[in-house]
């Protein structure tokens, strides 16, 4: 890979460690005039790609109870794009958790569409916050639990 990404040391090594992916089929409504994916709608494939991948791990039922005194939030996202991708295309997008905070994660993304090629690289900020407040709350032993032996079991 010719473009350095600062977030990825080693390209290939990166990519071996994606398991967990969502596939998402770009809608002619996500296209611009010249016909090729609106560059904002790369976050919305991430976002769908990480609340799956949270669905999966069971945190997104935790964070959904009404009576639940958390959400997550996005602190910071940011996309490289590889190519372009076009209307009707189908992509996987992979998601893995890169980081476990004290109240945080560091997520990242990989989009590949139907002939293999590296479309999108990307990565993520995500903060456990109280609905109340709004101030940083700390990963619970179930949630930590969750993140690392079932992101592990993907592998």
């Amino acid at each position: 890979m010719a473009k350095t990404i600062p977030y990825i040391k080693n390209f290939n090594e990166w990519v071996n460690d994606f398991s967990f992916s969502t596939e998402v089929k770009v809608r002619f409504s996500e296209t611009d005039a010249f016909g090729h994916l609106n560059n904002t709608n790369a976050f919305v494939y991430f976002e769908e790609a990480r609340i799956d991948f949270f669905k999966h791990l069971g945190l997104m039922d935790e964070w959904l109870k009404e009576e639940s005194s958390t959400i997550v939030v996005t602190a910071d996202l940011q996309c490289n794009y590889l190519r372009q991708v076009f209307f009707d295309e189908k992509l996987s997008v992979y998601v893995k958790v890169n980081y476990i905070g004290n109240t945080s994660l560091d997520i990242h993304y990989l989009a590949v569409n139907n002939e293999g090629s590296y479309c999108l690289t990307g990565r993520g900020a995500i903060v456990q916050i109280s609905k109340f407040s709004g101030k940083p709350v700390p990963w619970n032993e179930e949630m930590l639990s969750d993140l690392n032996e079932k992101q592990a079991s993907l592998q």
